[in-house]
């Protein structure tokens, strides 16, 4: 049942995907991509929430877990950020993001055929695991608006001023303010993580995941570093963008400490 569920929800946002697409090439706005992915967004919290029964723990125990839970943050982020800054293409340029995570997960051995109940939960490690994966989701939609920036960035330098990708981008503030918003909500995300990381219990049961921790506090200082430059120096648009994509590349290397 859970398995079908993800595919539903891959399918949901695979046909958001493709008809935001179609309707930006014939310089429409995608305002059906937000149904689609509301959709998507609703298997994705039934699957989590059968996973999580199941495991009586938060559902964060296995790779494909961990990408679904990420998909479901991004695009609880897109549903609010693209609505609170009327950004409508960013659902767009989201949902393949959502697809290729879920497709992942969808893979043979990425998720657990049997998931393993967990008698006991430690309430710091839940919260270090979930909080952090949830700063991932506005981390990532902090990227695609990079992308978006630099597309539109583009296409201005190239005089592509007829396209319809262009006369749907927004302007290129509203790119540029939702970016460093995102950038600052999903560093604070980041930021309870860490703490409930280095509070949670290290015994022998969780030794392994000190290299885990290690990694995301150097990905989190790397993030807490552009965000001082760019309050206290300034940063251009497009180098902000630049590394808001680098280091979400950068970031996900920390799950291969998982």
């Amino acid at each position: 049942m859970d398995r079908w569920l993800l595919l539903a929800a891959t399918l949901l946002a695979l046909i958001g995907s493709a008809g935001g697409m179609l309707a930006v090439h014939h310089g429409h706005r995608s305002r059906s991509t937000v149904i689609w992915m509301a959709a998507a967004m609703a298997c994705q919290i039934a699957f989590l929430s059968i996973r999580g029964e199941i495991r009586c723990v938060c559902p964060l125990k296995d790779n494909g877990e961990i990408l679904v839970f990420l998909s479901w943050s991004l695009t609880l982020f897109y549903l609010l950020v693209g609505s609170a800054y009327r950004i409508s293409l960013l659902g767009v340029f989201s949902a393949p993001l959502v697809v290729l995570f879920q497709s992942i997960a969808l893979l043979p051995g990425v998720l657990d055929a049997q998931p393993k109940k967990f008698d006991e939960g430690n309430l710091w490690h839940e919260m270090h695991s979930a909080t952090s994966v949830l700063a991932y989701g506005a981390l990532a939609l902090a990227a695609i608006a990079g992308v978006m920036f630099l597309v539109l960035d583009r296409q201005l330098k190239e005089h592509h001023l007829q396209s319809g990708l262009f006369r749907n981008l927004p302007p290129v503030r509203e790119l540029l303010v939702s970016l460093e918003r995102l950038l600052w909500l999903g560093g604070g995300l980041l930021t309870f993580g860490i703490l409930a990381g280095v509070l949670m219990p290290h015994d022998k049961q969780v030794l392994g995941h000190l290299g885990h921790l290690m990694a995301a506090i150097t990905i989190w200082m790397c993030y807490l570093l552009l965000l001082a430059v760019k309050s206290t120096r300034g940063l251009t648009g497009r180098r902000l963008s630049l590394w808001a994509v680098g280091l979400f590349i950068l970031s996900l290397g920390v799950f291969a400490f998982v």
